[in-house]
């Protein structure tokens, strides 16, 4: 297979932030705590696939990070001296500027308008897909963070 051709995606809505500016966004969506509330706003033609959203409470976003700079494949995060690759990273500058974030899904604002929480990208974000967070399946209990472990930002006793 070539995967080294075109691809496109569709934006299926437009995410809604306090942030304007790259400088003003948090590190990750659990920052600043409280977190504050933020809205997905769905396009008319993606609405439908809203159905049964209800009784979630948190779900994934997957959203085109269009604002960043040029994929930077090794550098020193502002919280480590060491340099790492961006794949052991959750930084935005990426070959590929795709963002994801669980968020806590607090219904509906109005119809294709979603409430939410624990976003870190900015006003207006491009968003490009929406999935049901499953305990069942998208936890790891026993799961590592690498180099990470030691600069976590929330209690790893609480989730």
């Amino acid at each position: 297979m070539d995967y080294l051709g075109v691809m496109s995606f569709t934006p299926i809505g437009t995410i809604h932030t306090p942030w304007r500016t790259i400088a003003e966004c948090p590190r990750n969506g659990r920052q600043p705590d409280p977190a504050p509330p933020c809205t997905v706003a769905v396009l008319p033609e993606f609405i439908d696939g809203l159905q049964s959203l209800e009784g979630f409470s948190h779900l994934i976003l997957l959203y085109w990070l269009d604002q960043t700079k040029s994929a930077q494949l090794v550098f020193t995060p502002p919280f480590d001296p060491q340099p790492r690759g961006v794949f052991a990273t959750r930084g935005p500058r990426r070959p590929n500027p795709i963002g994801l974030s669980v968020v806590a899904f607090d219904g509906f604002a109005e119809p294709g308008v979603l409430n939410v929480r624990y976003l870190d990208c900015l006003d207006g974000t491009p968003l490009l897909d929406i999935k049901p967070y499953l305990r069942t399946t998208d936890s790891e209990p026993n799961a590592t963070m690498g180099w990470l472990d030691p600069h976590a930002t929330r209690n790893k006793n609480t989730g």
